[in-house]
């Protein structure tokens, strides 16, 4: 199976960093799950932020970096960085949340375009040499997901 490249992300602002920006680059070594949602998105609420959380507590003990991409590309106004404060905040989420980009003239988010993804939730698994090897919209299931996640571990660095 070819892999290719994770891109890049493009962030407007960071939560949960202690005001440091993250990149992959920064993250080389260490296998990243990247977990794209909205806020107002009825599968990320109910499924997707919760598995996420659960992902962080699993693995705290590992060097596997669990990141949030707000990705917002519908009903921009009521999904802006206060009300992700406070989202964030009320529903415990601890691990380092981005705020997806946008270009002026563009609905969808500059992360979004580059890893082509098809809404919101959409997970993805980038191994320590930042190739991307899974992407998935909507929900993947718990067991393999921690299957998948516990092989990218397992990985030399």
């Amino acid at each position: 199976m070819e892999f290719r490249h994770a891109p890049e992300w493009s962030v407007s602002r960071w939560f949960n960093t202690a005001g440091d920006a993250l990149t992959l680059e920064s993250l080389r070594g260490r296998p990243v799950v990247l977990h794209a949602f909205q806020m107002l998105c009825p599968g990320c609420v109910q499924h997707a932020v919760p598995q996420s959380i659960k992902v962080a507590e699993a693995f705290a003990n590992t060097d596997l970096a669990v990141v949030g991409m707000h990705t917002v590309f519908e009903h921009h106004h009521a999904m802006g960085p206060d009300a992700l404060a406070v989202y964030l905040h009320e529903n415990r989420i601890r691990y380092p949340v981005g705020v997806d980009a946008h270009e002026d003239s563009q609905a969808i988010p500059m992360t979004m375009h580059a890893y082509h993804m098809q809404g919101t939730p959409t997970l993805c698994l980038i191994d320590r040499r930042g190739m991307l090897r899974r992407q998935h919209f909507g929900l993947l299931d718990d067991l393999r997901l921690g299957a998948e996640i516990a092989t990218l571990l397992a990985e030399p660095a």
